[in-house]
């Protein structure tokens, strides 16, 4: 079975997709981590994120994969781990202007679809039950009030070690839904069929118990 879980930012996708892959047993496949390693790539090359054609140019050059080991998924880039290098806020900032480029979308949809067909799954992601695995047997998508959601990026990042503002954890926040959203390929919404929750007042443990129910029914 694959579980699809989308929903912008800040919303708790990470955390829940962990948890609930760990009780199910399933893999948990982090596709934004695949976004921010491509990132990386670019920053570490000396390109601009916004040009796609400079971008489009260092994918053949890159060989990518995730590599699973009791329920911790770790990043590999031409051979190099670099998983803990992922969640800082340029690589955030870069993740969300290069995932608009059709080339790098179109690159990273067959390797996503390959983890897929690995067993069973619980993807996390911006367009996963619409594009990366439209027939997914239970898809989510996670909702939450803006101020909530940028209170726990804020979190995030202060325990992470970055000194951010609020305010500019606020701003980029609204930057990254908008491009999220108004992009041309597969911009970011909820499948038809999508299980809607609000993550606003429920703890990732709720959520879970939530999404269990949902999942359970189609056992």
């Amino acid at each position: 079975m694959i579980v699809a879980i989308d929903g912008p930012a800040g919303v708790g996708k990470s955390t829940v997709a962990k948890l609930l892959a760990s009780r199910l047993k399933y893999l948990y496949l982090d596709t934004g981590a695949l976004y921010r390693a491509v990132a990386w790539a670019v920053l570490h090359n000396g390109l601009d994120s916004s040009d796609a054609s400079a971008v489009a140019g260092l994918l053949p050059k890159l060989s990518l994969q995730m590599e699973f080991k009791n329920e911790a998924v770790a990043v590999r880039l031409n051979g190099k781990d670099i998983t803990d290098e992922l969640r800082t806020p340029a690589v955030s900032a870069a993740a969300s202007v290069v995932s608009a480029v059709p080339a790098v979308r179109a690159w990273l949809l067959p390797v996503q679809r390959q983890i897929g067909q690995k067993g069973s799954v619980v993807a996390e992601g911006r367009d996963i039950g619409t594009k990366v695995f439209p027939a997914a047997e239970v898809k989510f998508f996670l909702e939450a009030d803006a101020t909530v959601r940028a209170e726990r990026r804020h979190r995030e990042l202060v325990a992470a070690g970055h000194s951010h503002a609020i305010e500019q954890t606020t701003a980029e926040m609204a930057g990254r839904d908008s491009r999220d959203r108004s992009r041309a390929v597969a911009p970011l919404a909820p499948a038809e069929d999508a299980h809607h929750i609000d993550t606003s007042r429920l703890s990732a443990a709720e959520v879970v118990d939530r999404m269990i129910a949902v999942v359970a029914a189609k056992l």
